[in-house]
């Protein structure tokens, strides 16, 4: 009999439907692997099971016995404990009172007692002592730690509920070599009491080396599950893609280069910043470059660094040849770069205010405009909302009354109106319906067919397969591949970032 059964779960969040059918068993004694491309439901499942997402439909069974997990603590009463790939720890607290967060131990008074706290949070962080680092003890403010040292705070706050079955979402992102060969060690230790474990990792190395069975979730649906030892990288990777190994079916295949002006625009030569290294890459006129790979692995730094927002600790950046170093978004626009974000919240919409003033200020930047009236800049406007295809009722209406799909039209147009050479976008269509998307991507090979210069990040493969000319694949900060012509496969493009990985 399985420790837990999942059977049939599912999980909508309005029209997105995150987990259509997610299966899965995991035995006592197990480390049961969850894999999956960047929004393939495995989070999800996951977060199903810990409580802090509660499912539309399916089952869930313990030892045998339907049950309702109606939140966290109900998780947590059930024997199941999480580390989050978010990590949640209370930043301005200790190293002890994190770990033993779930579950303070408390004096007869009602109090934290302390004592015991610190005894029982000082048995965990033995277990990492000799890679946990310098600065690392119990009473340091997590605040104070590096990347690292805050997941193994996160891991030990996972370990010290003791719960008979613990899930890790992506626990090793920010370990090092000799952290992540410590922690499987801890690992195998709990798999031979009996413990389950779930272990989601992007690192094909690591679910090699850790996990007993693998499951693969693919576009919300549980597809099929194997024994390590009876399966290999590449049939994993297979069982990710599926029959869609090619570009992905419902649009054209992206424009050729137009042969009139193949110099490269941008150029960008061993680039280095936080979160990227040595990243090289030209982008010509009427090109579309892609940046794959899995999600967080520096393209977005990439992108942001060009663009002036983040500080560049090395390399060369030039615009049509000449030498070009951003020290803020202003001068990068000045000069003739664009960047959409698909944070609309932190990057884009200027919240309360009205649509025309969200759509102009960059037209008020690049025209050095002090005054404007409102419907001579409403003629300039429309063209770029129209080309869009922007559903909205006046210009005067709040920017909040309109869907997040048009929120982010809004903010696309904004840089339409007086065209830049260079359009940078970051996970342009995050969080916008499937209408919003076919509206943007149509425009963007317009805009490509008529000589601008476009580098796009996505996170979402078939975007990648269907539009980008080339594709960089990005992991840990570098680009690891190329991929260009009939190499621009579903298959490629999970290979070249999971084997990287």
């Amino acid at each position: 009999m399985s420790k837990i059964e999942l059977r049939g779960v599912s999980k909508a969040y309005g029209a997105t439907l995150a987990l259509r059918r997610g299966d899965l068993s995991i035995d006592a004694g197990e480390v049961h692997v969850l894999i999956g491309s960047n929004g393939s439901g495995k989070s999800t499942l996951c977060k199903i099971l810990a409580g802090s997402v509660r499912p539309d439909g399916g089952e869930i069974l313990i030892d045998g016995k339907p049950v309702t997990i109606g939140g966290p603590r109900a998780a947590r009463d059930h024997g199941i404990g999480i580390f989050y790939q978010e990590l949640s720890l209370a930043r301005h607290r200790s190293v002890a009172e994190n770990i033993c967060l779930p579950d303070l131990p408390a004096n007869r008074a009602g109090f934290v007692d302390r004592d015991a706290l610190e005894k029982r949070a000082a048995r965990y962080i033995a277990l990492f002592g000799a890679v946990a680092g310098e600065g690392f003890s119990a009473e340091t403010a997590v605040d104070n730690l590096r990347a690292d040292q805050r997941q193994l705070v996160e891991i030990m706050k996972a370990l010290a509920t003791e719960a008979p079955v613990l899930i890790f979402d992506e626990p090793t992102s920010a370990l090092d070599r000799a952290q992540v060969d410590r922690f499987f060690e801890i690992l195998r230790g709990l798999k031979a009491d009996g413990r389950s474990i779930i272990f989601i990792s992007h690192r094909m190395d690591e679910i090699f080396a850790i996990g007993d069975r693998v499951t693969v979730i693919r576009d919300g649906e549980t597809v099929g599950t194997e024994k390590i030892t009876e399966t290999n990288p590449a049939a994993v990777i297979r069982l990710m893609v599926g029959a869609q190994d090619e570009l992905a079916p419902g649009h054209a295949a992206p424009p050729a280069i137009a042969a009139t002006d193949r110099s490269p625009v941008l150029a960008v030569k061993n680039l280095s910043g936080k979160g990227f290294a040595n990243v090289g890459f030209e982008v010509a006129r009427g090109e579309i470059l892609g940046f794959g790979g899995l999600h967080g692995q520096g393209q977005s730094s990439v992108l942001r660094a060009v663009f002036g927002v983040n500080p560049v600790g090395s390399g060369e950046i030039t615009l049509d040849g000449k030498t070009f170093a951003a020290s803020n978004p202003r001068e990068a626009i000045r000069r003739g770069l664009a960047y959409v974000s698909g944070d609309r919240g932190r990057d884009g919409v200027i919240s309360g205010r009205p649509i025309l003033e969200n759509v102009t200020p960059i037209h008020y930047l690049r025209r050095k405009l002090r005054l404007a009236r409102p419907a001579t800049l409403a003629e300039r406007v429309r063209p770029a909302l129209e080309a869009l295809h922007t559903k909205f009722g006046g210009l005067a209406h709040p920017i909040n009354s309109l869907s997040g799909g048009n929120q982010q039209k809004i903010v696309i147009a904004r840089w339409l109106i007086d065209r830049p050479d260079v359009l940078l976008l970051d996970d342009p269509t995050k969080g916008i319906d499937l209408s919003a998307k076919t509206d943007l991507f149509t425009l963007i090979r317009k805009l490509a067919a008529e000589g601008m210069g476009i580098v796009l990040y996505s996170s979402e493969d078939a975007e990648l397969l269907n539009n980008a000319d080339r594709i960089l694949v990005f992991n840990g900060g570098q680009v690891r591949r190329e991929l260009t012509g009939a190499d621009r496969t579903r298959y490629n493009l999970y290979q070249a970032a999971y084997e990287a990985a």
